[in-house]
């Protein structure tokens, strides 16, 4: 599992950065998620690496 927080404001970013942070259940800066770790949460996070700190769950 994967503990994923957003550090960063989703304004100015790319309507896909958003949609995909919105998926993951981020919406706000300092929102915290706990995803599964799978190809699928990876290319997530891999959108939007310099939105988020992902840690071990």
């Amino acid at each position: 599992m994967k503990k994923i927080t957003l550090v960063k404001s989703l304004i100015g970013c790319q309507k896909d950065q958003i949609a995909t942070a919105n998926a993951l259940g981020l919406k706000k800066i300092g929102d915290v998620t706990t995803q599964p770790d799978n190809p699928c949460t990876q290319g997530k996070i891999q959108k939007i690496t310099h939105l988020v700190k992902v840690e071990e769950a």
